[in-house]
Parts: C-alpha cells; structure tokens; sequence
C-alpha cells in the first residue's frame, strides 16, 4: 500500500511539473513572438509605431509592478514616462537634451550597483523612490527604445541581437550555473547564482554576438563582442538589482502577469538595465566611425 501511494504522489508530482513546464513555455513564447514580432514588423511603414506601442504597454506594465514592489502609489509617473518617451523620440537627434537624461540614468545605475556590493537594503528602495522610478526604470526603457534608432535610422536586427544575447546569457548561465556552479556569485542576495554560470552565460553571449555578426552583416564582428559583453554584464548587474528590490519587498516575482515567469519587470529587467550602456557605446560607435 505504502509503494502504491508513493507511485501515486510521484505520478502527480511529474505531471504537475510537466503542467508547470508547459504554461511556462507557452507565455514565454508568446512574449517572445510579441516581442520579436513587433521588432521585426516596424521596419515597414504601415506599422513603424509597433514597436513604441509594444513598449508603452510594457512600459505601463513595468511602471505598476515597480511601484508595487517599492510600496509607491503615483499616477503621475505614468505620465511622466509618456511625456518623456515622446519628447526623446522626438528629439532623439538633439544630444543637448539626450545627454543630461542618460547622464542621470547612467549614475543612478551605478550608485544602484555600489548599493548593490557594499550595504546590505538600496537606500533607493526606501527613500527615493521617485528618482529610482525615473531614472532607473522609466528612462532605461525610453533608452531601450531609442537603440534601434541610434543611427537616425530604424535598425530591427541590432535590439532583436542584443535581446537574443541577453537571452542566451540568462539560459546559459542557468544551465551551467545548475551543472557545474559550485562558487556562489552573491548569496546573500541570488543563492542560485553562481561564478561559474556568470563565466558560461558570458562565453556564450560571446558566441551569440559572434553568429549573429556573421550572419545578420550588419555591424562588425567586434562590435556585436563588445555589444555582448555590455549586454551580459550589466544584464546579470540589472538582474541582481532586482533581486535585491524583491528581496527587500519580501517577493518572489515582480508580477503575475506572465504564468511561470512573473511578472514583465521580471523579464526585462537585465536588458533594460543594460540599455543606456548599449546606447552610450552605439553613440560614440556612430561618431567615431
């Protein structure tokens, strides 16, 4: 009898996380196909803005699960993410008004990152919750959508790669992190992260940046290197940011919006914080070369 029950819980276990699997590809195939679709279908002119409205709602999204991760409650960061989306699009060519925003971005990332490293709660998380919200997460994702256009023109490949690397860095990671991690990279913060899967997702970003050179022909084969090692580092520096925001508000997902993944905070967070690093380096690419 006691064999019999554990078959059956065994059984039920397997087909639960067959379930769990399941709903958890299928979400996140579809945000893929959203994703990847809206990049590739606004390079022509009957749907160039299918982009910038995939990011509005996603952008709409992130702003509601941000808040409710740092306890803010403010209708006026919606606007202020609308406002400045439009004013930057639509002056993206005037760097006098550019560069100020991503200055202010780029320097609370990397007081995000020296919180993160050297003390124990991101003081942003408790007290500057309005500067976190804006220069953070609203104008990372404004820089997200700027980068295809760094060039003046609609460049679809160039942020459809830096996804796919940020892609193959988190899977890579994982996998090699599960197998082979022994080391952790910050315990008290990622338990699951390790100095072995940072060192694989990296190779292998490398190796994703170096195919999608060769195969895509649009920028040089060192610059999708340095494009994926952007991407991979301050991509994993984005994703234990996070962590540590959830840690702090005591959650396990930003949201629940996505069925096994959480919520789309959860899965943009490294790119985004990667996003004004990749921007910067595609603006002095522009103007050396």
């Amino acid at each position: 009898m006691e064999i019999v029950q554990k078959i059956y819980i065994c059984c039920c276990w397997k087909i639960y996380n067959m379930k769990e699997l399941l709903t958890r590809s299928l979400s996140g195939f579809l945000y893929a196909a959203i994703l990847l679709g809206s990049i590739f279908i606004s390079q022509y002119d009957f749907a160039k803005y299918t982009f910038i409205g995939v990011f509005v709602v996603f952008g709409i999204i992130c702003v509601y699960e941000f808040q409710k991760l740092i306890h803010l409650t403010s209708k006026r960061l919606y606007a202020i993410f609308i406002i400045l989306l439009a004013v930057l699009h639509i002056f993206q060519d005037q760097l006098y008004l550019i560069i100020p925003v991503l200055t202010l971005t780029i320097i609370t990332e990397l007081f995000l990152v020296k919180d993160l490293v050297t003390i124990r709660i991101i003081p942003m998380f408790e007290k500057r919750k309005y500067r976190t919200s804006i220069f953070y997460l609203i104008t990372c994702i404004i820089f997200l959508t700027l980068v295809p256009n760094y060039s003046g023109e609609y460049q679809p490949l160039i942020i459809a790669g830096a996804f796919l690397i940020t892609w193959t860095n988190d899977t890579f990671a994982y996998l090699v992190g599960k197998n082979f991690g022994k080391h952790k990279l910050l315990k008290r913060i990622s338990p699951k992260k390790t100095i072995e899967g940072f060192v694989g997702g990296f190779i292998f970003s490398l190796l994703a940046g170096y195919l999608i050179a060769i195969f895509s022909q649009t920028l040089s084969i060192t610059t999708w290197l340095i494009i994926s090692i952007i991407m991979s580092i301050f991509g994993t520096l984005g994703d234990l940011i996070q962590s540590k925001f959830k840690r702090q508000a005591g959650v396990k997902d930003s949201g629940t919006i996505m069925p096994g993944h959480g919520g789309i905070y959860d899965r943009l967070d490294s790119v985004l914080f990667a996003s004004p690093f990749l921007y910067v380096f595609l603006q002095i690419l522009k103007h050396v070369s």
